[in-house]
């Protein structure tokens, strides 16, 4: 039961952190729009960035744990 309290908790995270990701890049990038162009993640990007990341091996574990017992 905590197992799966968890799960909801970090699929609602790893949604919110996704979202926020796409809310920057427009309509420009999706028809090409922004491909020549190569920027870094700085500040609070790159900090969405990993979070997403650790959020969704968090996610993949408790899965793969729900699963096993």
């Amino acid at each position: 039961m905590l197992i799966t309290i968890i799960q909801l908790i970090l699929a609602v995270l790893l949604i919110a952190a996704i979202l926020l990701q796409q809310r920057g890049t427009g309509l420009s990038g999706a028809f090409g729009g922004e491909g020549s162009v190569y920027s870094t993640r700085r500040g609070i990007e790159k900090i969405l960035f990993t979070s997403t990341i650790v959020i969704a091996v968090l996610f993949f574990g408790t899965s793969v744990g729900r699963l096993l017992f």
